[in-house]
């Protein structure tokens, strides 16, 4: 990923988080969703926004699916805050590494304590 790619899609991940927090209303939409990472095509076409939901599946799914609806308001606030030749249209990921890390530190802790 060359150095002006990495820029933007840290500035649309820094958009994205501000607009999911403070604009969009959707009651599908838990209140810890975070915007893991984005990997932007270096055609500024797409980009790929992994999500991370702590809850439930059910949860999980509402929230993408949420997300999912409101990807081109989203991306027309993104083409309003950044100045860019085309806005790339965004595609939602589920990510779960962040429950992952939480599992494998309490497998460790759980692993410390027996000892």
């Amino acid at each position: 990923m060359t150095q002006r790619i990495y820029r933007i899609s840290e500035e649309i991940k820094r958009e994205i988080s501000s607009i999911i927090q403070n604009e969009l209303k959707d009651p599908r939409l838990p209140e810890f969703v975070s915007v893991v990472s984005v990997d932007t095509t270096r055609d500024l076409r797409y980009a790929r926004v992994y999500i991370s939901v702590l809850g439930n599946e059910e949860d999980k799914k509402n929230a993408i699916e949420g997300l999912k609806n409101a990807a081109g308001f989203i991306r027309r606030e993104i083409g309003h805050r950044i100045k860019l030749r085309y806005t790339p249209e965004l595609i939602f990921e589920l990510d779960n590494s962040i429950e992952q890390g939480i599992y494998i530190n309490k497998l460790i802790n759980d692993t410390i304590k027996g000892d």
